[in-house]
């Protein structure tokens, strides 16, 4: 009896033993042949442009003066364009067979205009409560939100806005937060969804605001409610993003290490914010006072982020050197100045003086209205600088309305000038644009004809417009 509990105990155990270690090795097989998890990566386009062109003819204007959005002009010269590009610009151009030869004698070409600071679709026509999309006013970092799930894409300022030349602009969140949210860069081809008319491959932007605005909204919500209650705010949400920034990079190179790290938090705002620092994002900020922006660039340099562009920057002239140092843009009124303490020192030659000073000068709408008569905004300008004694060209200031802005929202290799292989995005004006009584005649996207004023019957119409005819329309 005692033999075979002990034979039972004896066997009992080694039995264990082997249990043990066959289980033993089984998950050391197991450890050794698990596969890494897959990896975790952050859809930087989740929602793509669905853009595409209008049917385009091939198109030769000839005897026109031409201004090339870069600082030239030409007189009794043709542009040809083809399969939606730029194909030629000169004096002398050959046009293949079944090309459209438009005659624009005594008429002038010039790119189409991009306004770099549009509120279209967001707070859309007609103004109403309803339509007020633009600010996401419940706390002041509103990193997470995009301007283009606002958009209305039915405003009849699209169609307006074509109709005065402008072919690109860039669609801004309001300027009521620190950081308001995501801007998107459209073409100006009224359809039926926002992504249809998204710029391909532009760059996002990232709205910010420094001033009133932010210390007036939220001084009696918790805070900010002073000017170092702004930065200290800048600052922290810049701090916050660079850890969520290094989270994800130590994440990425422990996976490339052969770990099975997992993978941190989503977090929309911060995505928006390390984008930013990592060059993806371009910022755009509201900022009137020279000293904000210049408190503004010192931030930028602390989280080495660049501002690509301050919008309205109506104290711009007094550091334009400093803008031009930073390679950053002034986005800015003609003369809109006095309607708020920050927008006091406003001077009517502000645009002119930047570009004396070899900044990069940017006329801008802010407006549903301004953005109809651009090209009278820039010769407001210009005219303001030339009676101030600054000697700027018609052709240098129509890159206010074209290569600037467009370089500001890192398009220019895409639009902003009349260059060969550049898309075709081109205005024929009935006489000299900076005239008050031009009118945009034609108006090309993409080498499409998007509109011709001759012929009302192919005017955009969006369905909300349907059976309310404004004065001048036709429906």
């Amino acid at each position: 009896m005692i033999n075979k509990t002990l034979n039972k105990a004896l066997f009992t155990g080694v039995s264990l033993l082997a249990l043990a270690t066959l289980a033993g090795c089984g998950e050391a097989e197991k450890k050794d042949s698990k596969e890494q998890d897959a990896l975790v990566e952050i859809n930087k386009d989740p929602f793509p442009s669905t853009y595409k062109p209008l049917p385009a003819q091939t198109t030769l204007i000839t005897n026109v003066t031409l201004l090339d959005g870069l600082g030239g002009q030409l007189e009794n010269a043709s542009i040809l364009l083809e399969d939606g590009k730029i194909k030629a610009v000169g004096n002398d151009i050959s046009a293949p067979e079944n090309t459209k030869v438009v005659d624009g004698k005594g008429k002038w070409v010039t790119p189409g205009i991009v306004d770099a600071h549009s509120h279209l679709g967001v707070y859309a026509t007609p103004d109403a409560h309803a339509h007020s999309d633009g600010n996401e006013m419940t706390k002041p970092v509103t990193a997470a939100v995009w301007a283009e799930h606002s958009i209305w894409p039915q405003d009849p300022g699209f169609r307006r806005a074509l109709a005065g030349g402008v072919t690109s602009m860039q669609i801004l969140p309001g300027s009521a937060n620190l950081v308001g949210g995501r801007s998107v860069t459209v073409k100006n081809l009224p359809n039926r969804t926002i992504q249809d008319m998204k710029f391909p491959e532009a760059p996002y932007g990232l709205k910010m605001a420094c001033g009133e605005n932010p210390k007036r909204v939220y001084g009696k919500k918790g805070g900010p409610m002073t000017r170092m209650g702004n930065v200290a705010g800048y600052r922290q949400a810049w701090i916050d993003a660079k850890a969520y920034k290094e989270q994800w990079e130590k994440y990425y190179d422990d996976y490339e290490a052969g770990k099975d790290p997992k993978a941190p938090k989503r977090d929309l705002a911060k995505d928006t914010l390390a984008g930013v620092l990592d060059g993806d994002i371009l910022v755009h900020m509201h900022c009137y006072r020279a000293d904000e922006m210049v408190v503004m660039i010192d931030v930028m340099k602390e989280f080495d982020y660049q501002i690509t562009s301050f919008q309205h920057g109506v104290e711009a002239y007094k550091i334009a050197d400093k803008l031009a140092e930073n390679n950053i843009c002034s986005a800015m009124w003609a003369d809109w100045w006095g309607f708020k303490m920050e927008a006091y020192d406003g001077i009517r030659e502000n645009i002119p003086m930047v570009e004396q000073a070899n900044a990069c000068a940017i006329v801008h709408s802010d407006s549903d209205q301004g953005i109809q008569r651009l090209n009278q905004e820039a010769a407001k300008a210009l005219s303001d600088g030339q009676r101030a004694g600054i000697d700027i060209s018609k052709a240098k200031a129509w890159t206010w309305l074209s290569a600037n802005p467009a370089k500001s929202l890192g398009i220019f290799d895409k639009t902003g000038s009349l260059e060969v292989g550049k898309n075709a995005d081109v205005v024929l004006w009935s006489a000299d644009p900076f005239s008050t009584y031009a009118q945009a005649e034609l108006v090309y996207i993409d080498g499409g004809l998007a509109f011709d004023r001759n012929n009302p019957q192919s005017w955009a119409i969006s369905d909300f417009e349907l059976g309310q005819a404004g004065e001048g329309d036709h429906k």
